[in-house]
């Protein structure tokens, strides 16, 4: 069964492409960066790609058309990296997520973000946001999910809000954690890390044998395109990675030393389909891929939300055929 989804702050596509895989139909993807907006075009055409700043996006022409209202808002309010803010920081869009809601009116809503938000000192913002969903019929739950959990190779933890009207909340379940888990940085990348002849790729595979830290994806105010803060750069030298920027190629035949990633390694570290594109330079284009969700978390959660819409509608099929079942045989 095809459901339709609304998603804002859309980004390069992440979470795009994981609810695309549990069924999801995109009725429209806002977003506010034209590069953002370029690579989401560039490989997916048909999608109705909308360059927007959200504060001015009106979602009434969807009402009664949307069963999922999706969406990763800003972080920068909530990270650890920066000064927390919360509801104070110019760039909290939550606000603007619960009008859209109220525009639109879906029967579920998902909201993906850092899992600072679920620290302590935000407790009262996180209680705000779910009275302000009751009201609009949303009976809402936060989870801090661990990507790694879901076969992607890094840890990225995320805080999760899940939302549905009553009658389909109590058919929700949260997606079950994977019995397997995900591959190590070495072989998920190992094809791509001896595609340039690189004579060590075998040795360097043996021995990155963990999954990655959080990849992170900067902000437009510092520099170049690098792997994170200190403690992350000391997380991938220990995979045999150079984290202090990204390389424009796969390492040559005759490399020594601890190899950089490429955009492409890193996009299949945030779990993109091997074939996704990104628009832009390497440094604006690794920061869509940094900021991204990755596509199989996205995809398990879409998965559970869209079979808690379909049972109910299942059970009232159901239900509609047994009340004519027994006008029939009476």
């Amino acid at each position: 069964m095809t459901l339709t989804s609304l998603e804002i702050c859309a980004g390069a596509g992440g979470q795009a492409i994981g609810l695309e895989q549990a069924g999801f139909d995109h009725a429209a993807l806002v977003e506010i960066e034209p590069l953002a907006c370029q690579t989401l075009l560039l490989n997916r055409p048909e999608w109705n790609v909308i360059n927007q700043d959200l504060r001015t996006f009106d979602a009434t022409s969807f009402l009664g058309r949307i069963d999922l209202l999706a969406g990763g808002v800003p972080c920068p309010p909530f990270s650890i990296a920066g000064k927390q803010l919360g509801d104070l920081d110019e760039r909290d869009l939550f606000p603007e997520a619960i009008r859209i809601a109220r525009e639109c009116d879906p029967k579920a809503i998902m909201l993906e973000n850092v899992r600072g938000l679920l620290d302590p000192k935000f407790r009262l913002y996180q209680r705000q946001i779910l009275a302000e969903l009751r009201k609009l019929g949303f009976f809402c739950e936060w989870k801090l999910i661990n990507s790694s959990d879901f076969g992607v190779s890094q840890l990225r933890p995320r805080a999760i809000l899940v939302g549905l009207k009553e009658e389909y909340f109590r058919c929700f379940d949260w997606p079950t954690p994977s019995s397997q888990k995900p591959v190590s940085v070495g072989e998920l990348l190992y094809e791509e890390m001896k595609s340039g002849g690189w004579q060590g790729a075998e040795q360097w595979k043996n021995q990155a044998i963990g999954i990655a830290p959080t990849l992170v994806g900067g902000s437009k105010k510092h520099g170049g395109a690098d792997l994170g803060p200190t403690r992350a750069k000391k997380a991938w030298a220990i995979l045999g990675i150079d984290g202090k920027g990204l390389a424009n190629e796969p390492p040559a035949p005759d490399f020594s030393g601890m190899p950089r990633l490429t955009l492409q390694m890193t996009s299949l570290v945030q779990g993109f389909p091997k074939n996704w594109q990104f628009a832009g330079k390497k440094t604006p284009a690794y920061r869509q891929v940094g900021n991204a969700f990755p596509p199989p978390v996205a995809s398990a959660i879409g998965q559970a939300i869209k079979n808690a819409l379909t049972y109910e509608k299942s059970e009232k099929t159901t239900r509609i055929k047994r009340q004519t079942q027994s006008v029939l045989f009476e």
